[in-house]
């Protein structure tokens, strides 16, 4: 595949920025479990966090192919970073395909710019990739609704300006944006967690909390096939690079590694076994990215074999990635297991990768049945 200038562009861009703006800060976004305001400013400031949006409301509207580039070289860099590009994009995708005219003029123009953070609230302490199984409810009270539940594990929960949450109705699901600063909304941050640990998640508990109609993105019913659907499959997309760039930036971290680090006489690269897990490495990535490519020229095109593809980049670079880094941490030796090396936060990142947006399970399910369409819709 050859890239156009403004796709080289972008990527050339964004490579410069995370390595000069976000690499050198990835290890303290690990240990302190949070990301800087000067990493947020930064991000805001280069227009990452509307790249995926419109630009008729100020966000970047980059093509599929330039969109994956960028959040390959961020993810790259920390994939704390990354997941904030993510789901910031993912639920404003949502907003800007299924919200009303009203919606969009509303809160568009400064989610576009990252002026406000909006935040994806579907998963609970009892539901993750059961959506079904979901406990929050919404009761109808005059025009609105009051909403009752508990959501967790909420990327950038903690800082978000807004919800994107998802409850039943009735037994119907509904998608509303709720305002951080609602009574009976109380956000508590999560800590501790296994990787991604700078994506300062958060449980968002609500007691009655009233949430006008005008709220609602799409009709009552559409909550989970349509809006987080379609918020769920930016969200894989954007995680299947984002792996991409963990691979990339082990192979990176194992080459500089091997050839510095001696065992008597020669350097590590120079042995037959290490050379053989930096030829995976290698294959590893250019297969990641190729399935990538695939996926975004098949969004680009608005091909209706996206969606699945989509699911297959996603799963083959998640799975991909944790294989990858955990040969990286052996490569390292008792130096991988240690913060001094990068390779120790990408295999937990990379662990992360394998759960949200589906875990590995859930793709394998789906996409066993995609494998007998498949054949009909080449």
């Amino acid at each position: 595949m050859r890239l156009t200038d403004v796709q080289a562009g972008w990527r050339d861009r964004a490579r410069r920025f995370a390595a000069e703006r976000i690499a050198p800060l990835a290890d303290q976004i690990d240990r302190q479990q949070a990301t800087p305001a000067s990493v947020l400013a930064a991000m805001r400031e280069e227009g990452y966090l509307g790249a995926a949006l419109p630009a008729r409301w100020g966000g970047g509207e980059l093509d599929p192919v330039s969109y994956g580039l960028v959040t390959e070289e961020i993810g790259k860099a920390c994939s704390s970073v990354r997941s904030l590009m993510t789901v910031h994009n993912m639920a404003a995708q949502a907003l800007t395909a299924l919200g009303d005219r009203h919606q969009r003029q509303r809160w568009l123009p400064e989610l576009c710019t990252g002026r406000k953070i909006i935040a994806f609230a579907l998963s609970e302490p009892g539901a993750g990739s059961a959506t079904r199984a979901i406990g929050t409810r919404a009761v109808e009270v005059g025009d609105g609704y009051l909403v009752t539940g508990t959501k967790k594990w909420i990327t950038f929960g903690q800082i978000a300006d807004l919800f994107l949450v998802f409850a039943h109705c009735e037994r119907e699901p509904v998608a509303l944006v709720v305002d951080r600063h609602s009574d009976g909304l109380t956000v508590t941050p999560v800590t501790d967690i296994f990787g991604t640990r700078g994506s300062m998640p958060a449980e968002v508990r609500l007691d009655d909390v009233r949430v006008p109609r005008s709220h609602q993105v799409g009709p009552t019913g559409a909550g989970l096939g349509f809006v987080a659907n379609l918020a769920l499959d930016h969200g894989r997309f954007s995680v299947a690079w984002g792996s991409t760039g963990i691979i990339q930036g082990c192979l990176d971290a194992c080459v500089s590694y091997t050839g510095q680090r001696t065992q008597g006489d020669r350097t590590l690269k120079d042995h037959q076994l290490v050379r053989r897990h930096l030829t995976d490495m290698l294959v590893a990535h250019t297969a990641a990215q190729a399935v990538c490519y695939r996926s975004a020229c098949l969004r680009e095109t608005g091909d209706p074999r996206a969606v699945m593809e989509t699911a297959l980049a996603k799963y083959h670079a998640a799975e991909a990635a944790i294989r990858v880094a955990n040969d990286a941490v052996h490569l390292h030796g008792a130096n991988g297991c240690t913060t001094d090396y990068p390779v120790a936060r990408y295999l937990r990142d990379a662990t992360v990768m394998g759960i949200v947006e589906g875990t590995h399970e859930i793709h394998q399910v789906t996409l066993a049945d995609y494998a007998f369409q498949r054949p009909y819709l080449r």
